[in-house]
């Protein structure tokens, strides 16, 4: 992995895309401290499968609830509160 400042980076930007595309991390440094690191399209996309997360829809997390016909709950037929209408 090599570190490259964003002044030499934009003056040599094509020589790090190509290192980046031979599979090396490139890491660009503003005033000394890590502000991005180019990394070829297969890595990027490595990453971006790793990182994202399996969701379910809606619909099926309703559909993952017991059954009313499993009488697992039962309902408390008791009023919540008296109201006046």
């Amino acid at each position: 992995m090599s570190t490259i400042s964003l002044k030499d980076a934009k003056a040599g930007f094509s020589s790090i895309v190509d290192k980046a595309s031979a599979g090396e991390f490139v890491t660009i440094t503003r005033h000394g401290k890590p502000a991005a690191v180019l990394v070829s399209v297969d890595a990027a996309e490595v990453a971006k499968r790793a990182t994202k997360r399996a969701r379910t829809s809606f619909a099926d997390h309703l559909l993952s609830f017991p059954k009313v016909e499993d009488n697992i709950f039962e309902r408390n037929a008791s009023p919540s509160r008296d109201a006046e209408l």
